[in-house]
This record gives C-alpha cells, sequence and structure tokens, in this order.
C-alpha cells in the first residue's frame, strides 16, 4: 500500500497512510483527493473536516489534500452524488468490507504532482 499524505499527515495513526486498526472503529482505510464538494458534504452531515482540531492532531482540510477517510463516510458521499476521487494504491483492503472494488475504481484517480487539479 502506498502512502496517501503526509502534507497534512494524514491517516488515523498520523502516519501517512490509511492503515487500520482495532482502535480504529471508523475504518480510516480510503485515502481521497479532498474536493469543494465532498468537503461541503461532509460538513453537512456532521462530518467537519474544515475546521482544525489541534487536540485531535488534525489541520482541517481544504480541497486538494489527500486525507484518510472513514469508509462509510465515503460511501455516503458516494450515494449523495459528492464522493471525492480515490487513490486506490494508498487505500487499505479493508475498505472492500464496506465498498465493492468496482466503485471504487469508478472514482479511482492517479495523484498528479499537483492534486488541486483534480477539484
Amino acid at each position: 500500500m502506498q502512502e496517501c499524505g503526509r502534507d497534512p499527515l494524514t491517516g488515523f495513526y498520523r502516519d501517512g497512510s490509511c492503515t487500520t486498526g482495532p482502535e480504529d472503529l471508523g475504518s480510516h482505510t480510503i485515502c481521497v483527493v479532498a474536493t469543494a464538494e465532498f468537503l461541503a458534504h461532509q460538513v453537512s452531515v456532521g462530518n467537519d473536516l474544515v475546521t482544525p482540531r489541534p487536540e485531535w492532531r488534525f489541520p482541517g482540510l481544504t480541497p486538494g489534500d489527500c486525507w484518510c477517510v472513514v469508509a462509510g463516510r465515503w460511501l455516503e458521499a458516494q450515494r449523495a452524488g459528492c464522493a471525492a476521487p480515490v487513490v486506490l494504491a494508498a487505500t487499505h483492503e479493508r475498505t472492500l468490507d464496506v465498498v465493492p472494488l468496482q466503485l471504487l475504481q469508478a472514482y479511482a484517480a492517479d495523484v498528479p504532482d499537483d492534486p488541486s487539479s483534480l477539484v
């Protein structure tokens, strides 16, 4: 599995990857490139990914940031027509417990040097 992102530093364990373990009850396993639409949707459903939360080592996201998101939250956004592009090579295989591979592949994106071009 490839790294998802270091700026900002992502992952449930804040190690740059979408690894998971027993402590990760939400399954933060999908690496996405955040879009304005995805972030707005998340705020609208009570999952504020925009506001910094230093106590959780969370910087707040902006469009173009690569971030490990909860598989169920991504699927919810997809059903609402607001899914963010997925970096398959950096997405953990445990995601398949929640999201079918074909659906992930439909949103797959290679991340260019400047991810903001995807937003």
